[in-house]
């Protein structure tokens, strides 16, 4: 072994470094966001549950009347844990790039000089496409969701109240969900350069692509009419196009 080269116990301590540079930062960025949470909470989280959101303003068109839901807490735990857990969120968030950074530098030394371009490159959509797909989950798929659901009724003598816990956790789910939905073009791209997939598989399969997107667009945002679906869809479906843009031409082997 050259004197150069790490042993295996070399490599589990960067990781365990990497591991703990990773939990402080996320840590700090933690304390930070609980402590500015109290002042976004009603200006962000809860903004959606009034017809004052900016975004059923932009579709005035298709929303009509007053809108107003009442969020009500039902356990006496619940708001301090929905404090942590949206503190929590805004953490992960925010040090979503720094953890990439880590995993970065992890990897960087095992690879190949033309590797590590293609990772730099990756490194950077992951986040990039990430925040993209948070930002439609809180601007577009929630806000349609949320406004769908909480109008819906089955009787005129049921009163909606949405619990606490109930709204942060579609809340948090759908913004997480579209961030990781955005992250399919990386995904195809990895598969591609391991032999898994390629341009022309893509194409060739397009029709079923499209009949599957549309079935989890439909999952993100269960309405009932076609504008929402399309609005969701789209998205998804230009990150298809994208895929076959990113990923490599040659053939799959049978």
């Amino acid at each position: 072994m050259s004197s150069g080269e790490m042993t295996f116990w070399d490599h589990l301590e960067v990781l365990r470094w990497s591991i703990f540079r990773t939990l402080g930062a996320i840590l700090i960025l933690f304390i930070a966001a609980f402590a500015v949470m109290p002042s976004l909470f009603d200006a962000v989280v809860l903004a959606p549950t009034t017809g004052e959101f900016f975004v059923y303003k932009w579709l005035g068109g298709i929303f009509t009347g007053d809108f107003k839901i009442d969020i009500v807490n039902i356990n006496v735990t619940a708001p301090f844990f929905t404090h942590m857990r949206t503190a929590f969120l805004l953490a992960l968030v925010v040090g979503f790039p720094y953890l990439l950074v880590e995993v970065w530098l992890f990897v960087k030394p095992a690879l190949y000089k033309n590797e590590k371009r293609g990772m730099g490159f990756a490194m950077l959509a992951v986040a990039l496409l990430f925040y993209i797909g948070c930002a439609v989950g809180y601007l577009l798929v929630f806000p349609l969701t949320f406004r769908f659901l909480a109008g819906y009724h089955i009787g005129t003598g049921i009163l909606t109240q949405i619990s606490l816990n109930s709204y942060i956790s579609t809340f948090v789910s759908i913004i997480f969900i579209m961030g990781l939905v955005f992250e399919l073009p990386v995904l195809a791209w990895v598969l591609g350069k391991f032999g898994l997939v390629n341009k022309s598989l893509l194409r060739k399969y397009r029709r079923y692509a499209i009949v599957i997107l549309l079935i989890l667009a439909a999952v993100i945002t269960p309405t009932g009419d076609p504008f929402t679906l399309m609005v969701v869809f789209l998205p998804i479906y230009l990150l298809y196009e994208v895929s076959i843009l990113v990923v490599p031409a040659a053939a799959v082997s049978e």
